[in-house]
């Protein structure tokens, strides 16, 4: 992937609390698409390994989540948590880490990260195919900015961690800020 790219076209079968469902699963199934997520935005789009594991739950998913306001002031509309896991997974692990700024994309089926070309093999972790960790800026579904992991390839012995951490595409926010403004 790179800077001016368009996302692929992709539904999302998400699940989303309804008040009007009775019982202690008030949730039901809802359907949105990537215009749904990035159409007139501009975003930050993160996506990692997989829910529940512990640098996507320590610094990465943490750290988008206590930045949310300083990406707010360079401009970000939104931040998105992209994993292959479904969404009563993601929905779960949102819940658990007691996300309010972060939304949670749940790419089940592992479509929309394929067509991005960052599906991975993670049998050797027992994990099956998962997403190759990586950030993006995105503004109206268009990368503007793209923050990818080294050493891209299946069953990678290591989880690289770095180059698509909050800090680092924050960085480039504000770099990209002031020199718009010089």
């Amino acid at each position: 992937m790179k800077a001016g790219v368009k996302l692929p076209d992709v539904t999302f079968h998400t699940r989303v609390r309804d008040e009007s469902i009775e019982g202690p699963n008030p949730f039901r199934w809802e359907d949105k698409t990537t215009a749904d997520y990035f159409a007139g935005k501009r975003v930050v789009l993160f996506s990692l390994p997989g829910a529940f594991t512990p640098t996507c739950s320590t610094y990465q998913l943490p750290g988008y989540e206590n930045g949310f306001g300083d990406f707010q002031a360079e401009g970000i509309d939104a931040i998105y948590c992209m994993s292959v896991n479904d969404s009563f997974v993601m929905n779960k692990w949102a819940e658990a880490q007691k996300l309010e700024n972060v939304q949670v994309i749940p790419d089940g089926s592992g479509e929309f990260t394929r067509k991005m070309g960052m599906l991975v093999a993670k049998d050797n972790l027992g994990f099956g195919a998962r997403s190759w960790r990586y950030a993006a800026v995105v503004n109206s579904g268009v990368i503007e900015a793209w923050f990818e992991e080294p050493g891209l390839c299946d069953n990678h012995a290591e989880d690289p961690y770095g180059v698509s951490s909050p800090e680092t595409v924050l960085s480039y926010l504000k770099t990209a800020k002031s020199e718009v403004a010089a």
